[in-house]
């Protein structure tokens, strides 16, 4: 829970230098390749937590992955190497793109379903979000055969689960429950 914090914190002062120099979109898209690389690559997240690797040739490594990032990326980088917290960079890039999103009145909907969204439902389901939140809304669209049919929608903290095999769940609970 400290290193949640510290990365909050990270990010909450990069955020806010990068609104400061009207960069906040420019560092979002360099917290989205690090989050992205990191995630993506088990070498590199293995790299920055190894003990092994001085803070040194990590930080060289960074600024060499991330040649064309913005400066106020790169004065994190080198926040987080002087302050011994080179580890945390995930977690900073991820809180990152979290606050962003909330600066930008912005949040991500997913919708779960059998099959592939098409265009048309894509725009219908966006619509229908938009008319209970005030928020720019995007939509990721995740595939799960197992729910039969129907779909599970989640913003944020709240779920709303309306697929086949739920219902189908319930019914034999409701089924067993009666014999």
């Amino acid at each position: 829970m400290v290193l949640s914090r510290a990365a909050i914190r990270y990010a909450k002062a990069t955020l806010s230098l990068a609104i400061g120099q009207k960069a906040e979109d420019a560092v979002m898209l360099n917290m989205k390749e690090l989050s992205h690389g990191i995630s993506d690559n088990p070498e590199i997240k293995e790299m920055l937590l190894s003990p092994m690797v001085k803070s040194d040739q990590k930080l060289n490594f960074l600024n060499e992955y991330l040649s064309t990032a913005h400066e106020t990326t790169k004065g994190l980088l080198r926040t987080l190497h002087e302050n011994g917290r080179i580890e945390l960079l995930e977690e900073v890039a991820l809180q990152y793109l979290i606050l962003h999103k909330k600066h930008k009145n912005e949040d991500t909907a997913y919708v779960t379903t059998a099959v592939p969204l098409s265009e048309s439902l894509r725009i219908q389901v966006l619509d229908k979000i938009k008319e209970f939140t005030d928020k720019e809304i995007h939509l990721e669209n995740q595939v799960n055969p197992e729910l039969i049919g129907g779909f599970v929608l989640r913003i944020g903290d709240v779920q709303y689960d309306a697929s086949i095999a739920r219902k189908l769940d319930r019914m034999k609970r409701e089924f067993t429950n009666s014999l």
